[in-house]
This record gives C-alpha cells, structure tokens and sequence, in this order.
C-alpha cells in the first residue's frame, strides 16, 4: 500500500478521538498493506439512547477505512455487572441491540461487508477463556482489579466479585476476538491500561486503544440509560425529543458540561461530513454498498447555507437571520459570546435528531420481529400481571336414581330409603 493512503486511512481512523495509545502499531499494520482489526463492545442493559451515535459514527470511520470491525455484545459482561439484567433478558436485548445498530448503519450509508456481531458467551464459556481468566486471578491484584472498573463498573457500598472480574474479561475479549486494537470511551481508559499491562503476562500481545470523548447527558453529567432525563431512545416521538430538548441544561454562553452543544460536536456535524464526503463519492471500502443509504442525506443545514456548512440554526430575519457553520469551533465560539441563543440551538438540534432517528424508526416499525423482540427485551414494568382465568365448571349428570332431584323407587333401594325417611320424621315429630 502506497505511504499516502495508509496515511490518509490512518487519519479516518483516529479523527476526532480524545486519545490514543499504541498508534504506531496501526500505522505499521496499515503500511504493511493488511486490513486493521478492532472491536468495540457494549454490554445490552438498558435501552440504547442517541448516545451511542458517538461510538457509531467513529465504527463508521473504521469500516470506510476497510478496519474489520467486531462489535461485541458483552451478554455475559452485561449479567456480571451488578446484575443490571437477568439472562433471560439479556438474550432478548442482545438481538435488540443487533437490530438497532445495523439499522443505524444502513440509515447512515455505511459499507458493514466488515463488519460482525459476536455475542460473548460464544467463547467467554469455553475452557480456555476461563482458565486464563483463573491465570489473571493468580497474577491481578484486588486494587488493579478494582482501580481499572472504577469509571464503569457500578461502584456500590458492598461490591461484588463480579465487579473485580469485569476488567480482567473485558482485556481477555482482545485475545479472543483476535483484534489490534480496541474501542471505547475515554472512561474506559484504566481498563485499557489494565489491558496493556497483564495481556504480556499472559504471553498474548500489546493492543492498540482508540478513545472517543464523553458526551455529557441533556441534563447534566454522563449521558445513561438509566436516567430518562439524561436521553433520548431511538424510538421516542418527535414530540418527546423536542420536549427533552427543551427542558435541556443548556445555559447560555456556558459550553462546558453542554449535552446539546457536545451533540453537536461529536454527532451531527460528523454525520453532515460524513454526508458531504459522500456526494464527492467518498464512501469507503465499498463504494456501491456505502451508496445504500436509508432516509434523508443532506446535511443538517438549512436552504441558504454556504457550500461546505455543516450545521444550520434558522433564525426569522427579524433576528439576525439564520446561522451557517462550516466548523464546531465557529459554532462553540458564538454560543460562548452569546451570540446564539440556547432556545435558537436547541430547536435546530431537536429538529436535526428527529431527521436522523426518521430512517430507524421507520425500519421498527416495519419489522415484526423486531417489534417483538423489543416487547419482550424491555416488557413494561406497570403492566399489570394478567388474571388467571377461573376453570369453567363442566356439568356431569348424576347416574340414574342418584343427586337430589331423583325419584323414590328410582335405583336400587331407593324406595326403601325414602320410606326409612318418612319413617324418621314421623317419630321425631310425636
């Protein structure tokens, strides 16, 4: 391979990433001519929110670049983590999240002829994975275990074990999943580390970690899936994302701790270039396949934007007119002189979500099976259990002569009995 396309995959790859470690080892492998290979991993918990299009829009940067990618659905990891969700949960929401991420792949017009899915307990249940993970028992200490799950590992007041061995599983998946580098948050840095350090004792190799930035959640802090109000569900109503857009922190001129401005910053512009690389025909690996976008692809601008903006708030003329940016720093320096108005960009970032959850929405809805596995992934919690229906009485006539209708002389003995009766009567009577 040519020096300058091994430089120009190498510079998709790690565009807009918070940090990495171990770049050389991608560029030697990019040099050589081979297809670099990673994996990112998500444990299939709660529901997935518009957070995960920060890692998504980077996998989508791998896969143009020809990276073969692994997307790990942690089943196991996702059960030893505090246990979040019982297993038999976790097997509905891992084909959940299945569903969901190609339909997020298909509606941004990414090639996925690289990329697979691998669903943990596929090998984290074999003999060998687990005795290497007894032979990191015997060498981690209970401060390195618990130090590297600090920032992702619930941390609770009486932790349990599970939580010390979610990082030593998590450096395993590297060797197992045979990868050159791993994927993830900048949260996930001390697990990477962890990583680096005891896979060599093992005799297993060094990887490569690429780190993406935190996003911080429409009300403040980490954007989680188990704070409604910190997100939004793929599969809100445009009602709801601009109702939670609203009620957004966004405070003006404050671009630190900012979930609407970061959305921007880490989703929507990426996408609109993303958008705009693929009308001058740069679509990755597979032209053909990257061409097979679902829904709108322009990007998120408005009628009147200059060629090469990428984001657009739409203001009346009486205001100054719309805004057109080719840039986030152009973008975050106005907000930070309030020169945009908190209520302009929330408007135009709830419209921009609404267009691009359109494409998705649109394929759950058409799919059943999708559908079902949705209400059996997250089965709602106030439904009231149904009731049992009451066995229905089956009539079963008495035999001849018998029950309370029958006639004297009526089956054997029946005459004498009823005058045995009559008998009884009378003397109770004198």
């Amino acid at each position: 391979m040519a020096a300058a396309d091994a430089d120009e995959k190498y510079e998709l790859i790690t565009r807009r990433l918070q940090e990495v470690l171990g770049g050389e080892s991608i560029k030697a492998i990019l040099n050589e001519g081979r297809s670099p290979k990673c994996y990112w991993g998500t444990a299939p918990t709660g529901r997935p929110h518009i957070g995960y299009f920060v890692a998504l829009t980077k996998i989508a940067d791998f896969l143009r670049a020809g990276v073969e990618v692994k997307i790990l659905l942690a089943d196991v990891h996702a059960f030893l983590d505090n246990l979040k969700a019982p297993l038999d949960l976790v097997a509905h929401r891992t084909k959940y999240y299945k569903f969901l991420l190609l339909a997020v792949f298909q509606s941004l017009g990414i090639p996925t002829s690289k990329l697979t899915f691998v669903e943990g307990s596929s090998y984290q249940l074999t003999r060998d994975y687990n005795l290497d993970s007894y032979r990191l028992s015997a060498i981690v200490t209970e401060h390195d275990a618990k130090k590297a799950g600090a920032e992702v590992v619930k941390q609770v007041e009486s932790p349990l074990l599970s939580g010390l061995l979610y990082p030593g599983l998590q450096a395993l998946d590297e060797q197992y999943l045979g990868v050159d580098f791993q994927f993830g948050g900048v949260d996930q840095r001390k697990i990477f580390t962890f990583a680096e350090l005891y896979l060599p004792r093992l005799g297993y190799a060094k990887r490569a970690h690429l780190m993406n930035t935190m996003v911080p959640g429409l009300s403040g802090g980490k954007m989680s899936a188990s704070d409604p109000n910190s997100k939004i569900d793929f599969l809100d109503t445009p009602s709801t994302i601009r109702k939670k857009i609203k009620s957004a922190f966004c405070e003006e001129g404050n671009v630190a701790d900012n979930g609407v401005l970061s959305f921007v910053q880490a989703v929507l512009i990426p996408i609109s270039q993303l958008r705009l690389e693929r009308l001058q025909g740069k679509t990755g690996v597979d032209s053909e396949e990257g061409q097979n976008a679902t829904g709108e692809q322009t990007p998120f601008t408005v009628e009147g934007a200059p060629e090469g903006s990428v984001f657009s708030i739409f203001r009346k003329e009486d205001y100054g007119g719309s805004l057109h940016y080719k840039t986030y720093d152009d973008l975050k320096n106005d907000f930070a002189e309030k020169k945009v108005h908190p209520k302009d960009l929330k408007t135009a970032v709830a419209e921009a979500i609404v267009k691009l959850l359109e494409p998705i929405q649109k394929a759950f809805e058409e799919s059943e099976e999708w559908k079902t596995i949705e209400q059996l992934a997250y089965p709602d919690p106030n439904a009231k259990p149904e009731k049992k229906k009451k066995k229905e009485k089956v009539y079963h006539p008495p035999p001849p002569g018998k029950g309370k209708n029958a006639k004297a002389g009526e089956g054997e003995d029946g005459g004498e009995v009823v005058e045995a009766a009559v008998e009884v009567a009378k003397s109770e009577g004198s």
